[in-house]
């Protein structure tokens, strides 16, 4: 058995890359409409711009920068803070429901959208939107998960 300390570093940049060329093949296949990038600080997006740019096209699928993710019950607002995310898709229409999913959102925080189960209804869509199965969006609608397990590399 291999001592824990004896593991090799993982570099970041290769990881991320790693983790985006898995989604975008998941889009590409079928298995999930949207995908995104994990979150990355603007420098970070700089540094895997280009590889993840020949990810799509390598697949044939479209990616779009966001640079404030619509928040939601699938993570805290302190997990993306001042990051960026690359949202994955292959077809427009799936841009096009995630942009007004973040208008319905951007409703609600200014006091003009419908109530507080808007949010609920909200974020149920953006999971169903990235395929999650429902008895996960349930789960994570009850309040009782944590953020994603991000493993970031030294």
């Amino acid at each position: 058995m291999e001592d824990s300390t004896a593991l090799k570093r993982i570099d970041r940049c290769s990881f991320e890359i790693g983790m985006i060329n898995c989604f975008v093949e998941m889009v590409a296949c079928g298995v999930k409409r949207l995908a995104l990038s994990p979150p990355l600080s603007p420098e970070d997006y700089e540094r895997i711009k280009p590889w993840s740019e020949k990810i799509v096209a390598g697949f044939g699928m479209k990616s779009w920068l966001e640079k404030r993710l619509i928040a939601t019950a699938l993570q805290s607002d302190a997990f993306i803070a001042g990051k960026w995310v690359i949202l994955y898709y292959k077809t427009d229409d799936v841009l096009d429901s995630y942009k007004a999913l973040k208008e319905k959102r951007a409703l609600l925080d200014t006091g003009k959208g419908p109530e507080q189960h808007a949010l609920t209804a909200i974020s149920r869509e953006f999971m169903q939107l990235l395929s999650y199965p429902e008895q996960v969006i349930d789960e994570k609608l009850s309040g009782r998960t944590k953020d994603p397990f991000i493993l970031i590399p030294d």
